[in-house]
């Protein structure tokens, strides 16, 4: 049989594998990506599909481009409306937080291991930093709801926590081979490296709208090809230019999906498919890159380092991070406990690997098997730690809506949704009575799971979803008529 049929046949059998073993996740809570990770330690060399794959290179190569996808998406995903009120708390976390957890495992580590202390150090930094494609991954379809806040700090902190951990596993690993440390060189690479990446990821996404909206392209279909391609241009480019390349992905996500642009809502559910797809192959490449055997041999140290980890390492980073916001103990303990690691450890695990640093490959089995630990310790018990430190709230599903309507820029009319609480005043009231602007047009009521297609005395209820048609301008007066004034 042709080697490449059978290649695309095992890559095709695994993905699709891995799409249908994620049912498990939602009907029994276990972590998807935790699923997709022993997927692919079963079908290595060490498992049942005796797949042989060593290429650290390459598995670097696939992490960092499903890592730049999964930030952008991401990204797009995180309404700038939520993250504005905790930025402070969600920068310190991936700041200092970040900082304080890689110096309290090189300690650790430094006494457990026997490694030398740029070694330590350099093992603290890859594990320094929450996993954005698990906290992505879980937060969003874990099937509860949290806090507005909390859940917010936990996003924005694994979406901007990763540049840093970048950073300083880079510069350690250039420091393992040289005896002399220049202070002023390190933290001057460190600051161009935020701010390049920060402003280059900011440009590129004000231009990429301006961009789309101009270009008024024949085939539709093209606006996605258009957003595939931005992801590795944005972040390639800015690494070209010596800024961090994660930074900017996701930054430039986070404005585009926080700005209106044609196409909007088509081409979001195609990037969150484009992330779903690079988490699989991230997870099931680095899961077929590892050998089971050897992490038996590392099981009681692993074990020690992953507890200090959990329980130690990441509620200091925590606490003392967050120590001057209003957040309670118990609001502090459940985002201490959602510091997952996933596949951004892992990748970083590979860099001293790739580079020849002594003890690579302890580095690496530590690496990985505080990810096992992680995903199924805090990831498994993410609804029961909400429920004991009463952080839920009642799940809020998003409504799905059976047409799309692209609100452009340059045109007055705008769909608006409005949201009619139970027990208000306009409850009962047709809409008629409603006396909205004349140019108001009331296109479809969501109703549970029905739509309704409205007249003039359709009855309004509570928990009803009104999309309305308005002239921009007049969207405040819809909103006070929906209120009961000037009724």
């Amino acid at each position: 049989m042709n080697s490449f049929e059978l290649t695309s046949f095992v890559i095709s059998s695994l993905v699709l594998l891995a799409i249908i073993i994620s049912k498990l996740s939602f009907r029994f809570g276990i972590p998807t990506l935790l699923l997709f990770l022993i997927l692919g330690m079963l079908a290595g060399s060490d498992g049942i599909g005796k797949i042989e794959f060593e290429n650290y290179g390459l598995a670097q190569s696939l992490g960092i481009v499903a890592l730049c996808y999964i930030l952008f998406a991401g990204g797009m995903e995180t309404e700038w409306k939520q993250i504005k009120p905790i930025l402070r708390e969600g920068l310190l976390l991936s700041s200092i937080g970040v900082l304080i957890t890689a110096f309290s495992m090189a300690v650790f580590s430094y006494y457990l291991l026997e490694l030398s202390f740029v070694e330590s150090l350099l093992l603290g930094s890859v594990v320094s930093s929450t996993d954005a494609a698990s906290v992505f991954s879980l937060l969003r379809t874990s099937g509860i709801g949290l806090r507005k806040k909390v859940q917010s700090i936990l996003e924005l902190e694994s979406g901007s926590n990763d540049p840093l951990a970048v950073i300083l596993t880079i510069t350690l690993i250039g420091l393992t081979f040289i005896s002399t440390f220049n202070y002023i060189e390190i933290l001057s690479f460190v600051f161009s490296q935020i701010v390049i990446g920060a402003i280059l990821g900011l440009v590129f996404a004000k231009v990429y709208i301006e961009f789309i909206n101009r270009i008024n392209l024949e085939y539709d279909g093209l606006y996605t090809v258009i957003f595939l391609a931005s992801g590795i241009f944005i972040y390639s480019t800015i690494t070209l230019l010596n800024g961090n390349g994660f930074l900017g992905v996701y930054l430039a996500g986070l404005y585009l999906g926080n700005h209106t642009f044609i196409h909007k809502k088509s081409i979001t559910r195609f990037m969150d498919g484009i992330g779903w797809l690079m988490q699989i192959v991230m997870f099931l490449s680095l899961g077929l890159l590892v050998f089971p055997s050897q992490l038996k041999e590392i099981l009681i140290p692993g074990l020690l380092f992953s507890f200090f980890l959990i329980f130690v390492a990441r509620p200091v980073g925590v606490f003392i991070s967050l120590g001057f916001f209003p957040l309670n103990w118990k609001e502090r303990m459940f985002i201490s406990w959602v510091g997952l690691r996933g596949a951004a450890p892992i990748i970083l695990a590979t860099f001293p690997l790739t580079a020849g640093v002594a003890n690579s490959s302890l580095i690496f089995n530590l690496v990985f098997f505080t990810v096992l630990s992680s995903l199924l310790i805090q990831g498994s018990s993410l609804k029961f730690m909400a429920k004991l430190f009463s952080v839920n709230e009642p799940l809020v599903k998003k409504t799905i809506y059976p047409f799309e309507f692209i609100n452009r820029e340059n045109s007055d009319a705008k769909l608006e949704e409005f949201i009619i609480p139970f027990g208000s005043p306009v409850e009962g009231l047709s809409i008629r009575q409603l006396k909205m602007p004349e140019d108001a047009l009331v296109t479809i009521i969501c109703r549970g799971e029905n739509y309704i297609s409205p007249s003039g005395q359709t009855k309004i209820e509570g928990g009803d979803v009104l999309l309305i048609l308005v002239n921009g301008q007049n969207t405040q007066k819809v909103a006070d008529c929906l209120q009961k004034k000037n009724i």
